[in-house]
């Protein structure tokens, strides 16, 4: 794929970066604990970044797909007894 084929193909995209990292209505999260409720998928990805790199495993769920520009009811969570851990984590500096 040529250089112009993927440039079409990025501005014709109808979805944002990065929205097949949301798990829509997945029952496998059901459990897992929510460390944050957030709005934008660009926020959660970063969010989760953090707390990949403290060495927490975390996903991003939402109940409905965000819409076309990675905004609505985002969660980022962790598995079960992680929120402490978590939470320390995302917390604020003393």
């Amino acid at each position: 794929m040529g250089f112009l084929s993927r440039w079409r193909e990025a501005l014709a995209s109808e979805r944002p970066d990065g929205i097949t990292e949301v798990a829509v209505g997945d029952p496998r999260f059901d459990d897992w604990e929510v460390v944050r409720e957030l709005g934008e998928l660009d926020t959660a990805r970063a969010w989760r970044q953090v707390l990949v790199d403290g060495g927490i495993e975390a996903v991003i769920c939402a109940d409905h797909e965000p819409d076309a520009f990675g905004r609505g009811d985002i969660y980022l969570q962790v598995p079960p007894g992680r929120w402490s851990e978590a939470e320390e984590l995302l917390g604020e500096p003393d």
